[in-house]
């Protein structure tokens, strides 16, 4: 029976991560350096030598890779790169970077000259412990005077005793250090925090990297490749077997990818290596078919991964003349076949933003009464940090002028380029009456009516997707209703010449239908009263 249970186990593994079997993306192999003891979390120093931890000869590895009063003392190693991926001529770091307790895990600036790394919280000949006995990891920083030797040790200003800190990563950019920790009030077990390091030498505040990354598990041993894709190991459910690696652009929206076999295994799988340009690297593992209880391997990537890639566009709306912004101006995004993807009313900032796709064409259109139309077409790339500053200028007296040839003409079609000129009305969720800005806008319906004597108008209301479809086509003729009486009873309008139609949630403008997550700002589109004229 245990066997057929494995065998299901498998399948159904191969049907999850098929595609990274199907495309062959990585070959792995275990390398030589490796024995019955354990060996794992690589870093670079240079372009041809590697660090990586090993416990002292003759000691033995308990398998859990984050308890480090469990596990006998760790010391630091380096080794020369061979041209097949072996670490050869491995030599132990000197004693003032291996004390008599554990070290791992480390980084170097790029200029080689400053190395972050982690160690049980021992210090200038002190453990320090937390208040119920436990010794904790800390992270320290030193100066690099050759590749095995350090000088001026000194540990991080945001270590505890009571806690654990460590696991040390470092931006492309060497201006943000990435670490692992289990601080209070984190999501889950251990976390992965960021710090900004200041040019003066200062660190800024730790910031949690958030839940797009950090689950209720444990999140460790984080590695930035290239400017925004940080690779770490997550025992998240979903995931193969203990601990998997996984990568995920931090973005705030990206989710997190799973790498899947054979750099995944049932076992944990963790601090993953890799340049960026490189087609190769390392990462660790305690899968059973190993030599000892952690074991570095080195990979070659077949296949590259490709990571979801979106992108901020994002700008203000402003009068062509004066430069002022301009609030409640619409703009609309359209694709590049001219589809309507999304719509917003900027605010008091009169700033726009909207999520669109990499490498992908775009428009944006701006309006407001009063103005003319004005748009901008643009093409996003894959560089997230681009920042696609989008300034419509929209000018303003063209729609005024169509208003006087209105009084002059009385034309059918005049009347309605002047209702299309008028901004849509907006109501607050599950209300319908009517707000002051609203009331403006109605204000200017009366006095076009007033204009255009023989236009009949109809007044059709609209709200978002949230409620029942009945709820909310009782709603939106409430809405409806609520517009004309204000343009009968305040402006002195004819009833007979406007009529109130609710049309539901059936003409949504933006993609919030039942079921979609959508901010506050994407359902107000939504909720609307349009004007057109009607020959009902």
């Amino acid at each position: 029976m245990k066997k057929v249970i494995a065998i299901i186990a498998i399948l159904m593994l191969s049907v999850g991560y098929g595609h990274a079997q199907e495309t062959e993306r990585y070959s792995i192999k275990n390398l030589d350096i490796n024995n019955e003891y354990s060996n794992f979390g690589t870093s670079y120093y240079g372009k041809d030598k590697i660090i990586y931890a090993s416990p002292r000869k003759g000691s033995k590895m308990i398998k859990n890779v984050w308890k480090p009063n469990e596990q006998p003392f760790l010391d630091l190693y380096i080794g020369d790169i061979a041209e097949d991926g072996e670490i050869t001529n491995s030599s132990k770091l000197n004693k003032d970077v291996n004390s008599k307790y554990h070290e791992a895990d480390v980084v170097y600036t790029n200029d080689l000259k400053t190395v972050y790394f982690t160690r049980d919280n021992y210090y200038d000949g002190k453990l320090n412990k937390a208040k119920d006995g436990m010794v904790n990891l800390a992270m320290f920083k030193a100066d690099v005077v050759a590749p095995g030797e350090w000088k001026n040790v000194e540990p991080m200003p945001f270590n505890d005793p009571e806690y654990s800190v460590g696991h040390p990563a470092l931006s492309p950019d060497n201006k943000t250090l990435y670490f692992v920790s289990d601080i209070p009030g984190g999501y889950g077990q251990t976390d992965i925090y960021k710090v900004s390091i200041n040019e003066d030498g200062t660190y800024g505040s730790p910031i949690n990297l958030g839940p797009k990354v950090n689950t209720a598990g444990r999140e460790m041993f984080p590695f930035m490749a290239g400017k925004n894709i940080l690779y770490y190991s997550s025992d998240k459910p979903g995931g193969m077997g203990n601990l998997d690696i996984y990568a995920v652009k931090l973005d705030g929206r990206s989710e997190p990818i799973n790498l899947g076999l054979p750099i995944n295994s049932f076992k944990d799988d963790f601090a993953f290596l890799k340049r960026v340009g490189d087609d190769h690297g390392y990462f660790s593992s305690n899968r059973t078919s190993g030599k000892g209880d952690d074991d570095i391997y080195y990979f070659k990537e077949l296949v590259p991964l490709k990571m979801p890639c979106s992108q901020i566009a994002e700008g203000v709306v402003r009068d062509k003349n004066t430069g002022k912004r301009i609030p409640g101006a619409l703009v609309i995004l359209y694709d590049a076949d001219g589809n309507e993807l999304d719509v917003q009313i900027v605010k008091e900032d009169a700033k726009f933003s909207f999520d669109v796709d990499c490498e992908s064409n775009y428009k944006v259109v701006g309006s407001k009464q009063n103005y003319s139309e004005d748009s901008k077409e643009f093409a996003s790339n894959a560089e997230l940090e681009l920042g696609l500053d989008l300034d419509l200028n929209i000018d303003k007296g063209v729609v005024e002028q169509a208003a006087e040839g209105v009084v002059k003409k009385l034309e059918y079609d005049s009347c309605q380029e002047a209702l299309d000129n008028i901004d849509n009305i907006y109501f607050d969720l599950d209300k319908s009456y009517i707000r002051p800005d609203a009331a403006s806008e109605l204000d200017k319906v009366v006095k076009i009516m007033k204009r255009c004597p023989n236009i009949k108008i109809e007044a059709s209301s609209h709200t978002d997707s949230r409620a029942s479809k009945a709820y909310n086509e009782a709603l939106s003729q409430r809405r409806a209703q609520s517009t004309v009486d204000y343009i009968v009873n305040v402006g002195g309008i004819s009833p007979e010449r406007i009529h109130a139609v609710g049309y539901g949630e059936t003409r949504l403008r933006n993609r919030c239908s039942d079921g979609v997550k959508c901010s506050e700002t994407e359902h107000q589109v939504n909720r609307r009263t349009q004007f057109d004229i009607s020959n009902y």
